[in-house]
């Protein structure tokens, strides 16, 4: 299947994206995550679709990274897809918030590239607020114009982090909020379109006082992302056997009565906003969902919780020991550990505790979509999620129960609702309209009108970069 020729190339630009080829610390580090996987995977849509890709982010040569150093990198299974990696910033990983004031020398360089080769893209999609700063800057050189996928939004991220109680100047300290936020605005004012997951997004997120851009302006495009259909699904693989293996030595020493019990899995990032520990608190308080189900937590690349957490000082580490503190030494007897590292892995674990009438369950404080979600319920998993953000837009016709996530009660009485009398079908039915071919194709559409109107492009204001440059110049 091709898309029209009028769409040959496509750039996606994504400066703190460390992608390659073994999807190596896709979802554990917390740069990278969900926003990893969906630029990978409509990349691969779009190849898939007849369009060359480019996925451009960051070169680093660091001990610690190898994966990284490479300038090109290519997916075995994805021909038309191009990872190239830019030399800005240094050699050495850095965190997105300390990339701000390199943007310019690697929107440099992809000029740079694309004219040393002698053809550049037909359009651009930018990814977070870094990616979409520097599609600004992009069309500014060339006139290419660009789509703008937030991921998530820093007004909203500053509000919980002063919620928290860091001070105004900490946070703007540590997470560059002025700049993240003038980014934003700069990427929606002159984006050819903003593409958003749900209607709460659009409608809500975007309508921020922070922000200058009407959520009713046309330019909005709601297309929800997909799930990677040749993993997530109900078939049965060869890893399959290997991982039911893996689970039962997870169990070996809990009491022989826990060991065909269903699960209440987590296997969101170990991140405060996900708050797990509220699941955590629901399971131990109900003496009935305890005797009803185990509690299984995803961890990544964690062999030894009880070790990890006593040596190490990351927020992870601090999150897990929180847990661990909290759990009435139920530790290895009905709340485990799982060390899952991969995709391919968490399907395998997610149809075998399917088989067992288990439930996937997403406390988190506030969830921008829930891609995560829609992957348990297509391996059958019964879905108890948060309430706020996009699962309530996803789920909104039974496909899944929705929980208050500061209501540990609430939590408790849904987790036992689902694991005793829900019924998977629907939620397996709703995953599989949930596809990146579909996505690809809705972008495409978009892009195909875009080029066919090329009046609409608005060029680009050297007084409004401006302050972009000048707050950069502080850092």
């Amino acid at each position: 299947m091709s898309t029209t020729n009028t769409i040959k190339k496509v750039a996606f630009f994504n400066p703190q994206g460390n992608f390659d080829k073994d999807d190596s610390h896709l979802t554990e580090h917390p740069d990278f995550g969900g926003q990893l996987v969906y630029v990978k995977e409509l990349a691969k849509a779009f190849g898939e679709l007849g369009v060359e890709v480019d996925i451009i982010t960051r070169q680093i040569i660091d001990k610690d990274w190898p994966e990284f150093a490479e300038p090109f990198d290519y997916y075995p299974d994805a021909p038309n897809v191009r990872i190239v990696r830019i030399p800005f910033g240094g050699d050495k990983f850095l965190c997105k918030e300390d990339l701000w004031k390199y943007l310019p020398d690697y929107v440099d360089k992809i000029y740079e590239l694309y004219k040393s080769e002698g053809r550049f893209p037909d359009f651009v999609t930018t990814h977070y607020a870094d990616g979409g700063i520097s599609g600004v800057m992009f069309l500014k050189k060339t006139g290419i114009p660009f789509s703008f996928t937030a991921h998530s939004l820093g007004a909203w991220k500053l509000e919980k982090v002063l919620e928290s109680g860091m001070s105004r100047e900490d946070a703007e300290r540590k997470y560059k909020f002025t700049v993240r936020i003038t980014a934003e605005n700069l990427s929606m004012h002159y984006a050819s379109f903003i593409v958003c997951s749900t209607n709460q997004e659009r409608y809500e997120q975007y309508s921020h006082r922070l922000y200058e851009i009407d959520p009713y302006d046309d330019k909005f495009k709601v297309i929800p992302p997909g799930i990677n259909h040749k993993i997530f699904n109900q078939e049965p693989k060869p890893e399959d056997k290997q991982m039911e293996e893996y689970i039962e030595q997870l169990l070996v020493k809990a009491p022989i009565k826990r060991h065909r019990l269903p699960f209440i899995i987590m296997s969101s990032r170990i991140d405060r906003k996900k708050n797990h520990i509220a699941v955590v608190k629901a399971f131990l308080q109900n003496e009935h969902l305890k005797d009803r189900a185990n509690l299984l937590i995803v961890v990544r690349g964690i062999n030894n919780v009880l070790e990890y957490v006593n040596t190490e000082k990351t927020e992870e580490a601090i999150i897990l020991k929180e847990i661990v503190e909290s759990s009435d030494n139920e530790i290895g007897k009905s709340i485990f550990f799982a060390n899952v590292s991969n995709q391919r892995h968490l399907a395998s674990l997610y149809r075998i505790a399917a088989a067992r009438g288990s439930v996937f369950a997403l406390p988190a404080l506030y969830e921008p979509f829930g891609l995560a979600v829609v992957e348990a319920a297509a391996c059958g998993l019964k879905i108890v999620v948060t309430k706020n953000g996009g699962p309530a837009e996803i789920f909104s016709h039974g496909e899944g129960l929705l929980i208050d996530p500061s209501n540990i009660n609430d939590i408790a009485t849904k987790l036992l609702l689902a694991l005793e009398k829900f019924d998977c079908r629907k939620s397996v039915e709703l995953a599989k309209k949930f596809s990146w071919e579909n996505t690809a194709l809705a972008y495409l559409e978009n892009i195909k009108h875009v080029l066919a109107n090329p009046d609409s492009i608005v060029s680009v204001d050297e007084q409004r970069l401006k302050k972009f440059y000048d707050l950069i110049n502080t850092l």
